[in-house]
């Protein structure tokens, strides 16, 4: 029977200033912006696409950047780290870059066999990188990244909660994922257990709940390879008692959301159509792309939002 879950789409978070959120994401950590388009359920908000060339599934890291927003809190029904995955030797690359640009690092910390490290950006997002040997992604470089040392896509992302048992079902008995190994009380599952698949479980049984505000994750998307697949795990997810919303088109993907048992919110994501449907693949990201119903409001939500400029020239 095909698998209906193909890994990790996108995930998305909630940002702060705008203009520093698109200099992080391109400048210091070299994801190419893909799309520059609005939040479609609060169209006076941006929503950046950050990922590799064409904005492959599993390589997309997504923001809905509100200026002044406060800053939110980790904690637990949340997504608390998004991990992103390097090349094995590329580990010092990114210890120096982070360091020049006075971004605190932690140290070198090993898990499941490999080398990673942790910080956060400007706004507190938790962020990792894993050196690994396993990812054939080539990534993607502006120029002032070598692309050997360049980010690939996500590793994972680590999901901090209360309990797992109920999690653990919808991921393992739902959503064609399965358990690979437990260490220091991190449980790690995937569909092929490789980067772009990985959901961790790390267990705080009396953590405080998350509060979500700029610097924490709104949701994490899940591939589903099209329209088909996906309204067959809708239906599964119904059956299952789980509030699933209706379809909506994000123009890019087609979307269903529902919260899982620990409270983090869940979208499945289709593959299609993807990020060149509406622009040049040389040119994606470049242009203010709307959807067709808030077209004839350009002119407005364009003088609302904040005027921004791709400038990775300064983070050579």
């Amino acid at each position: 029977m095909a698998t209906l879950i193909k890994g990790i789409h996108h995930i998305t978070a909630i940002a702060g200033n705008a203009q520093k959120n698109l200099d992080f994401y391109t400048g210091i950590l070299g994801l190419r912006m893909v799309k520059k388009t609005i939040n479609f359920d609060a169209p006076d908000v941006y929503h950046f696409y950050f990922g590799d060339e064409l904005g492959a599934p599993g390589t997309v890291f997504t923001t809905f950047p509100f200026d002044g927003a406060r800053k939110g809190t980790k904690g637990t029904g949340e997504l608390t780290y998004t991990a992103f995955s390097i090349p094995e030797d590329a580990l010092d690359f990114w210890i120096d870059r982070l360091s020049k640009y006075d971004i605190p690092t932690s140290t070198v910390l090993t898990r499941f066999g490999e080398k990673l490290i942790r910080f956060e950006d400007h706004d507190g997002m938790g962020i990792e990188l894993i050196a690994n040997s396993s990812d054939s992604r080539k990534g993607w470089t502006y120029g002032h990244i070598p692309l050997e040392m360049s980010i690939r896509g996500f590793y994972g992302a680590t999901l901090n909660l209360r309990s797992k048992d109920l999690t653990e079902k919808l991921l393992v008995e739902l959503m064609d994922y399965r358990f690979i190994a437990e260490e220091n009380g991190r449980y790690r599952y995937g569909t092929e257990g490789k980067p772009g698949d990985i959901v961790d479980i790390v267990l705080d049984p009396n953590g405080r709940h998350g509060i979500q505000s700029a610097g924490t994750v709104h949701h994490i998307a899940f591939r589903t390879p099209n329209t088909s697949t996906q309204l067959e795990i809708q239906d599964i997810l119904l059956k299952n008692g789980f509030n699933v919303t209706e379809v909506r088109d994000r123009n890019y993907f087609k979307s269903i959301y529902f919260r899982e048992p620990g409270g983090v919110l869940f979208e499945i994501a289709t593959d299609e159509p993807g990020f060149a449907i509406d622009e040049d693949e040389a040119h994606l990201g470049e242009a203010l792309k709307l959807p067709g119903w808030a077209e004839p409001q350009r002119e407005g939500i364009e003088k609302r939002l904040p005027k921004v400029k791709l400038q990775v020239e300064n983070y050579a």
